[in-house]
This record gives structure tokens, C-alpha cells and sequence, in this order.
């Protein structure tokens, strides 16, 4: 399955992997730098956790260089099979998983940990493009998007349980490459509309989302029927606005026995919190707190490499992977922050004029789900760190702490790198 074909010249886009590796070398210093040590030894010394991290980042590029050698239509046969085998690893973990923190998320091989969820991601995006770039498959038709829901789906479905509701919650990034293929804007819209009744029936409970959803519901059909006198749109059908009002009406009521059954206690307390429903400066909005002061007292410039007080006197608990923002804003400021979100503004964007130079279908849509991926996991996680979104663990691509998130999105990256480079070459 090497890539040996006669006359295709690869072109990899060389902006991309520069991207890339600046993210994975800040990341390795921040982690030195927010490690829970004693003292900072050498920055290879592989019994403390930077070290572990440099091993990590060396196995990553033995990773990239193995994609760059395999031949490209690879991903695109076997693309069913990595799915299936995504799904088999995450249903092993009911039964053979490690339970940290309170989740079975975890395989454990002697001392090496993996997290399936961290690969079930790059494996759904090439199963989802496999099956819409055949012919005669389009996202508009039901019976195409219920499969393809059902595709998106699965791997969240078993995710939640393990329990882990954030790395599920990054599966509405396919959304992303569904619209570009054609799926209306609305079903984001309904997607928000039901954050919205969740998140409302959470704060004032749920007849008052009863009572709003029939207000709402009934001016914006008033309108309607108004847009129709004046010949300005269709006849609006009130079979349409009942059913919208029923769903929003049977949701508020199903939050209830949700929130409580399916959200683990720890899940929950982060939520209420970001709400303001309660108060916890000694618990889990102790990291909250912590991490806005770290990020606070950087300034525009930060306090140094090693310098942070709240960084080094390890005031933000398990700072070097999902709170690695926070030690960045502190150590290097404004700057170094802004440098970061930069650089992952550079590398969505990249990955979007990548993606729409594709001849093919199957390209093009796994690099809008790996842009989606990509941008759905830097907005929660800083937004996390910020205090602005609930505290949901899941890491910031290449900089977190972590041999499972570094790997997985190394894969997702460049299997569409490897992708591109053979874009005037690679047809079905």
C-alpha cells in the first residue's frame, strides 16, 4: 500500500505543516513549563511529563511520515473498516476500559494510556466522506441523512456514556461539512434552538419554556401569515409551527430526566456553575477562577518562561493539559495568547481554502469536518479556560498534554495533507 505511483509529484502544502509544527513546539514548552514538578530538570528528560510529551511528538512524526508513504486512495478504500474498528474500541471500553477521573475512557497497555474518542474522530470524517462522495447520494434526501446522522451519531452515542458529553459534543463540528454538501443552515438552527430549551429549562424550569415557546412560536407565525399577505413568501403552514411548539414543549420536559440521569454529578456542578446557579470557589470553579487569574496577571507581555506565580506554584490543578491556555496567557501575555489563537485561526482557515481546491468529493469533505473539529475544540477549550463555557475536558489540539489527542489530531491533519499534496492526481 506504498505510495508509489509513476508521475504524481506530490505537492504538500508546506504552510500547513509549519502551522503545525509551531503549535506542537509551544505546547511541548508550556507543558515544561505548567508540569507539576518539584523542580524543572532537562526538557528531554523523559521521567517527567514534558519528557513523555517529546516521545510523544517524536512518534507523531514517525506517524506523518508513514501517512506520506502509504498510497492515498488508502483512506478512501478502507475508510468502512477504521470506522467499524473506531466503534469496536469504543464499546470494548464498557468492558475493558480505565476508569480515571470517574470516566472509562481509557485503554490501559502497562504504563501507556489510549483514548479511543481521540481517533473515533479522524475515522467518522473519513466514513462520512467515503459514503456522500458516491453517486446518487446526496445530503438533502431523508433516507442519505439518516444514515449520514446515524454515521455522526454512533461514536457520540457510545462517548456519552463512558461519561464524557464533551468529546460527544464535538461531533456537531461535521456540521460544517454537511452544510457544505448541501444540508440547510436550519438544522444548525434547531440544533441551537435546543441548546437553547435545555439550557432554559435548566435555569427557570420548564413551564416557563412552555409558556415562551408558545409565545415565540405564535408571533413568528403572525408574522408569517403578515409576509404572506404582502406576497412576500409562501402560505405559512401551521401543521409546521404546531409540531415546532410540541418539540420544544416535549424537550423542556425531557431535560429533567436527562440532566439528571445521563450527566455524571461532576458534569452537572460545572454546568450549574457556568449558569450561575451555584457558587464553588473552593471546588470545581476553583480551576475556573484560577485559570482567569493566571491568564489575568500575564498582561500584555507575561511574566516569563517559568515565571508565572500561578503556573509554577501549581494553582491550577492538572494546568498542562486541558488549562494549558491558562499558563500561556500568564507566562507569555497577550502575545503569546493572541500567538496561539492566531496560528489556529491561520491553520482553520488553511484547512478551508485546502478544502475547496479539491477535485475530489471525498476530499473535500473530510477537510471541512477535520476544519470543524479543529475549530469546535479551540472554541470550547479557550472558552473553557476563559470561564464562558462550561468546564467539559476536552484537550487544545497539539498543545494539551496527552498521547491520544496529539496522535488523533495528527491523523485527522494530515491524512488530509496527504490528501491535498495528490489533489490533481486523485480521482475516485
Amino acid at each position: 500500500m506504498l505510495d508509489s505511483a509513476i508521475g504524481d509529484k506530490p505537492k504538500f502544502d508546506v504552510s500547513i505543516i509549519l502551522i503545525y509544527l509551531a503549535l506542537v513546539l509551544i505546547g511541548w514548552v508550556s507543558i515544561y513549563s505548567a508540569a507539576p514538578v518539584e523542580s524543572h530538570g532537562s526538557i528531554f528528560d523523559i521521567n517527567e511529563v514534558y519528557g513523555k510529551q517529546f516521545l510523544r511528538i517524536i512518534l507523531a512524526i514517525i506517524m506523518i511520515v508513514v501517512i506520506f508513504a502509504i498510497e492515498v486512495k488508502f483512506f478512501e478504500r478502507f475508510a468502512g473498516v477504521i470506522y467499524v474498528i473506531s466503534l469496536i474500541s469504543l464499546m470494548g471500553l464498557f468492558v475493558f476500559g480505565v476508569e480515571i477521573s470517574g470516566a472509562r475512557s481509557w485503554y490501559g497497555f502497562g504504563g501507556l494510556r489510549l483514548q479511543p474518542s481521540e481517533f473515533a474522530k479522524f475515522a467518522t470524517a473519513l466514513a462520512l466522506a467515503k459514503y456522500l462522495s458516491q453517486l446518487d447520494v446526496s445530503v438533502k434526501e431523508v433516507k442519505h441523512f439518516l444514515i449520514v446522522a446515524l454515521i455522526v451519531l454512533l461514536p457520540a452515542i457510545l462517548i456519552v456514556p463512558q461519561p464524557d458529553p464533551g468529546s460527544a459534543l464535538i461531533y456537531v463540528a461535521f456540521f460544517f461539512a454537511l452544510n457544505r454538501e448541501g444540508l440547510s443552515v436550519w438544522f444548525l438552527m434547531l440544533g441551537l434552538i435546543g441548546l437553547t430549551v435545555f439550557l432554559g429549562t435548566i435555569l427557570v424550569g420548564p413551564w416557563w419554556i412552555v409558556g415562551a415557546s408558545v409565545v415565540v412560536v405564535a408571533v413568528l407565525f403572525s408574522l408569517s401569515r403578515k409576509r404572506y399577505k404582502k406576497r412576500l413568501s409562501k402560505k405559512p403552514k401551521i401543521s409546521l409551527y404546531l409540531l415546532a411548539m410540541i418539540a420544544c414543549i416535549g424537550l423542556a420536559f425531557a431535560v429533567g430526566p436527562i440532566y439528571e440521569n445521563v450527566f455524571s454529578e461532576r458534569h452537572r456542578n460545572r454546568i450549574d456553575i457556568v449558569l450561575g446557579r451555584v457558587e464553588d470557589s473552593q471546588g470545581i470553579q476553583y480551576n475556573i477562577i484560577q485559570s482567569e487569574i493566571a491568564i489575568g496577571s500575564g498582561g500584555i507581555t507575561g511574566k516569563g518562561l517559568l515565571k508565572g506565580t500561578q503556573t509554577q506554584g501549581q494553582f491550577v490543578p492538572e494546568q498542562h493539559t486541558d488549562f494549558i491556555f491558562s499558563a500561556i496567557g500568564e507566562e507569555f501575555g497577550l502575545l503569546g495568547a493572541g500567538l496561539v489563537v492566531i496560528l489556529f485561526m491561520l491553520l482553520i482557515y488553511r484547512l478551508i481554502i485546502m478544502a475547496e481546491r479539491q477535485r475530489n468529493q471525498f476530499a473535500r469533505i473530510y477537510g471541512y469536518s477535520a476544519a470543524g473539529i479543529f475549530f469546535l475544540h479551540f472554541f470550547v477549550n479557550v472558552g473553557m479556560v476563559l470561564g464562558l463555557l462550561p468546564t467539559v475536558g476536552i484537550p487544545l489540539p497539539f498543545l494539551s498534554y496527552g498521547g491520544s489527542s496529539l496522535w488523533g489530531f495528527t491523523l485527522l491533519l494530515f491524512i488530509f495533507v496527504k490528501l491535498d499534496a495528490h489533489r490533481m492526481s486523485y480521482q475516485h
